[in-house]
């Protein structure tokens, strides 16, 4: 099974919380407001919501704006209509790229992503075009420094897990997407604090990276999160961490 997305570590590394929180509030607020229209308000019987509100609050995210988010997504008060899409794309050095996003305007969003990924030396493909490189899992991402791999291990494949695996400085544990939520519940229980759980399109099979197509692919990235309908892309290509997160 593939491993944790080289892409996930390298924002770890270059994370600079501040400067983006407020543009990560709007993509969490859509989120949870997405998760509540279309599985209901109510946490305890919508794993997608639970997930988004337990990402939030690790964001620091004021418990009103989580209130109004689901609030909005239920109907209870008035708010945009989002509508998730699923863009399939290459990027520089032959890399397959995912975008996730959620829009009120799909014309607009598809617009933006196709003018970034021209700008940044990629395009945009048609559905299916590499769709079959990944699979859609859930991943839980915890401290490599504070918990034993062997403990993690025995108690995620007794929670149901699919496989755990270390990647720099953190442990990665994956599950089916259906089993995202009761998997993290699990571990949690059993005394495993969560750094960050998400549902992500994982590759099957990666694409090596480097040099100058591996920094231009990382701004291409960088240009595509940041757009305020993109919330979240993934990649299939594998890249020197440490070297890229410097840059």
């Amino acid at each position: 099974m593939a491993g944790h997305s080289k892409w996930k570590q390298i924002k770890h590394y270059k994370a600079a919380a501040d400067a983006k929180r407020g543009a990560k509030f709007t993509k969490l607020i859509r989120e949870i407001t997405m998760a509540a229209k279309l599985g209901g308000g109510d946490p305890g019987g919508n794993p997608r919501l639970r997930t988004a509100i337990d990402t939030a609050k690790a964001a620091s995210m004021p418990k009103d704006n989580i209130e109004r988010a689901v609030k909005k997504g239920t109907g209870e008060l008035e708010g945009v209509d989002y509508t998730e899409v699923l863009y399939e794309a290459y990027g520089p050095g032959g890399a397959a790229l995912m975008i996730q996003a959620l829009t009120d305007n799909a014309n607009r969003t598809v617009a933006e992503v196709r003018h970034r990924l021209s700008r940044g030396g990629g395009n945009l493909g048609s559905t299916n075009s590499v769709g079959f490189l990944f699979n859609r899992l859930g991943q839980i991402s915890f401290s490599a420094s504070k918990y034993d791999e062997e403990s993690l291990m025995l108690a995620a494949l007794e929670a149901g897990a699919e496989d755990v695996q270390k990647e720099e400085d953190q442990f990665v544990v994956t599950t089916d997407a259906a089993q995202l939520h009761a998997v993290k519940g699990a571990l949690e229980d059993a005394g495993f604090e969560a750094l960050e759980a998400d549902l992500s399109w994982v590759p099957s099979t990666t694409v090596r990276v480097e040099g100058s197509d591996a920094e231009q692919l990382v701004k291409l990235l960088e240009a595509l999160e940041d757009l305020d309908d993109v919330q979240q892309v993934d990649t299939n290509a594998d890249f020197d961490v440490e070297a890229l997160s410097q840059t």
